[in-house]
């Protein structure tokens, strides 16, 4: 039974009802039973809510408050799915049948909206879950309907909200019932924005250790604690190696799976566990102490370097990370860098996401949502146009050694940089006719990584669908192997067809040379008579690449000219510039290398760079330059007896007699070794056993006649 009150509620009602809409013959609404029902409170609550965060996501800057309100922000959204499409159905039904005026016009608009804001956001969600990134249609979908929906929702609202009522007694029923919906629509989106700003609050990031060790040794001064090492942090102080590491994420994350495989086997990726670098570094410890050990450590080593690691006591001078050499974060946030090189650069430690240097699955589910829902800061701190530069690699492709590592002077080492600069390959301000560092050693590659595309370059575009090779192939082809690091067979093939010049690319083909990387040609006499000598000149020609050849640490890098002369018959009658079975060079090789030495003189045998203080020999080819020897041999004049297969001493070589063969057939072959024999018995010791592939760059064939 109605209680009066019930009924003077009820009588308030009718009357705001024909206060409301006196001209509605079609139907009429409770207006302010609408006000103060529930779901209307409710949605509109969650609609507030959802508002502020929306808002709040795209106006301010990236923090905690915002990732935690990406994740609300999305749970709510898919949450008030159901209640909201509730309302939307109710409402449409009870207003449908009155007389259409402006106020339905805004309500059928606001509908559409609402409908294609939970459409985009569904994707959205969709492509964050489930996705490697966001479409930009979509997320643009989302925020232009999203802002237009709060406009026009807000209009319909202020108008429904001012509307006269004329009879007094409706006007009270009316205040009685917006004040119920304000106190449920605002104290709904306020309990939702505590929860927010709770979890927010009580989310605790790991705390970075960016101290340097008690004992840290500043030996070059407070003021250069990575010297002799160029390196430097934005903070002038350590960073925690946890914070430089993880590069695995990158791809375990579904995002960049085919750039961490192709990284996995690359020189990057072992620089600091490289089996050579290791045994050098040990030695230098052992004759100059860990601090000279950071020279190194910038371009090799940087996560153990950065950490404050490269310090006396501190066993193998490394770190949590560190065997990730170049890794991901190092190379990604290096904001500044110098062509000094010496690993002249700025690392600077960003803020990362929410759960992104968890190590739990939930976090790194998280931190892989959040990525790619807001993108925007993951975006701003990995991806740079410096890094599209030949600068950008100068800075660790350019090495020196000073009077703080050699106690002497300054003596330029490698120096890939300066050689491009001033080759054939660099035009100054004209990329179409320039060749830089990445158009080369990161050909495009077929890609569905979101870091496909790319208007920064005159010949790509945003869908080209194509992403820089993280190979990184050049010239090792030793350690994929050595180590068994995943993906070695297919990095050394590549490598190998890379030295040869048999990978093409295709986006640099109008401008780049076609051939071997390094031609060999031979020139010599069309015909000799038997006894002469036999003068052939080998000329060796840097043809395609950018920088010197050979290029990195000649005291360890060798390659040389192998000459082989058969008779018609195919008989071996002449062999020159083959090392022997130590690796020991023949005296006639022409060789490309370096001989450093020490300030005694003596070699520079086992790369113990902090030593040197010159070079006795050095041969490499400039850009586009040739240079040539002169190979010499016998025509062969008499008769050597044959080899038989009983024989037991097989060296001598065995020929037909000078008038039963018409021509000889010289062969020339360049050949490539990362690092020679001798020094890798001085390195490691003979008992080691470890050799390098030597690797056929180019060869070259001459047909000399025989007069009889």
């Amino acid at each position: 039974m109605d209680t009066p009150a019930g009924k003077s509620d009820m009588k308030l009602d009718a009357l705001a009802v024909h206060a409301e809409a006196p001209d509605a013959t079609r139907g009429r609404v409770d207006a302010a039973a609408e006000w103060r029902h529930w779901l209307t409170g409710l949605t509109m609550g969650l609609l507030v809510f959802e508002t502020i965060t929306g808002l709040a996501i795209y106006l301010l800057g990236f923090s905690i408050w915002n990732q935690f309100g990406v994740l609300w922000h999305t749970a709510v959204g898919v949450v008030m799915l159901p209640p909201t499409a509730w309302y939307m159905g109710r409402h449409w039904w009870l207003r449908f049948r009155g007389k259409f005026n402006h106020y339905q016009l805004l309500g059928y608009v606001s509908g559409v909206l609402l409908l294609a804001l939970f459409a985009s956001g569904l994707v959205l969600t969709w492509q964050a879950l489930f996705g490697t990134r966001i479409g930009y249609l979509w997320d643009q979908v989302h925020l232009i309907t999203g802002l237009a929906f709060v406009f026009v929702l807000a209009a319909h609202t202020i108008m429904l909200w001012v509307r006269k009522v004329f009879n007094p007694e409706a006007v009270v029923a009316m205040k009685g019932a917006k004040r119920s919906f304000l106190v449920e629509c605002f104290g709904g989106a306020c309990a939702l924005l505590v929860l927010h700003a709770g979890s927010a609050a009580l989310y605790r990031a790991p705390v970075m250790n960016n101290e340097f060790p008690d004992d840290y040794s500043w030996k070059f001064g407070e003021d250069r604690p990575f010297a002799p090492s160029l390196v430097q942090t934005a903070s002038s102080w350590a960073y925690d190696p946890v914070s430089m590491s993880g590069s695995a994420g990158c791809g375990t994350s579904g995002c960049h799976s085919d750039i961490l495989e192709e990284w996995q086997p690359s020189a990057h990726r072992y620089a600091s566990s490289d089996v050579a670098f290791q045994a050098v570094q040990r030695l230098m410890l052992a004759d100059t102490g860990a601090e000279s050990t950071r020279y190194c450590a910038g371009c090799h080593d940087p996560i153990a370097l950065l950490s404050g690691s490269k310090n006396v006591n501190v066993e193998g001078l490394t770190s949590v990370g560190a065997e990730e050499g170049v890794s991901c974060v190092v190379c990604h946030t290096i904001t500044q860098t110098d062509v000094r090189g010496n690993a002249d650069y700025t690392v600077t430690q960003f803020d990362r996401y929410v759960g992104e240097v968890e190590a739990d699955p939930l976090g790194k589910w998280v931190s892989d949502f959040l990525i790619r829902s807001y993108p925007w800061k993951h975006k701003e701190t990995f991806a740079r146009d410096l890094y599209k530069t030949a600068e950008y690699c100068g800075a660790c492709h350019k090495q020196f050694i000073d009077e703080e590592v050699n106690q002497i002077g300054w003596v330029q080492l490698q120096n890939q940089y300066d050689n491009w600069r001033k080759s054939r390959w660099y035009h100054e301000g004209d990329a179409t006719k320039s060749i830089s560092c990445r158009e080369c050693h990161m050909p495009l590659a077929d890609s569905t990584d979101p870091a496909s595309g790319d208007t920064a370059d005159y010949n790509r575009n945003d869908g080209d669908k194509k992403h820089r090779s993280h190979r990184f192939l050049a010239a090792n082809q030793v350690m994929p192997l050595l180590m068994k690091l995943p993906g070695a067979e297919e990095q050394v093939k590549l490598t190998e067809q890379w030295l040869r010049g048999e990978i093409e690319v295709p986006e640099i083909a109008d401008k780049w040379t076609a051939g071997p990387v390094i031609r060999l040609d031979l020139v010599g006499p069309e015909s000799v008579k038997p006894g002469d000598k036999v003068d052939v000149q080998v000329v060796v020609t840097n043809n395609k690449t950018g920088h010197g050849f050979p290029t990195g640490p000649l005291d360890i890098i060798r390659s040389w000219v192998e000459l082989t002369v058969e008779d018609d018959h195919g008989n071996v009658v002449h062999e020159l510039g083959k090392p022997d079975d130590t690796g020991t060079m023949a005296e006639e090789a022409m060789v490309f290398k370096a001989d450093g030495i020490d300030r005694y003189g003596n070699d520079i045998d086992r790369h113990n760079l902090w030593e040197m203080v010159g070079a006795r020999f050095k041969r490499a080819l400039f850009p586009g330059m040739s240079d040539s020897e002169t190979y010499s041999f016998a025509c062969p004049g008499f008769t050597a007896p044959p080899v038989r297969e009983t024989d037991e001493d097989t060296s001598k070589m065995a020929f037909t007699a000078p008038g039963e063969f018409k021509e000889l057939r010289v062969k020339a072959v360049l050949n490539y070794q990362k690092a020679d024999a001798v020094f890798l018995d001085r390195l490691f010791g003979e008992d080691a056993g470890i050799r390098t592939p030597i690797t056929e760059l180019a060869t070259a064939s001459l047909v000399i006649g025989v007069e009889q």
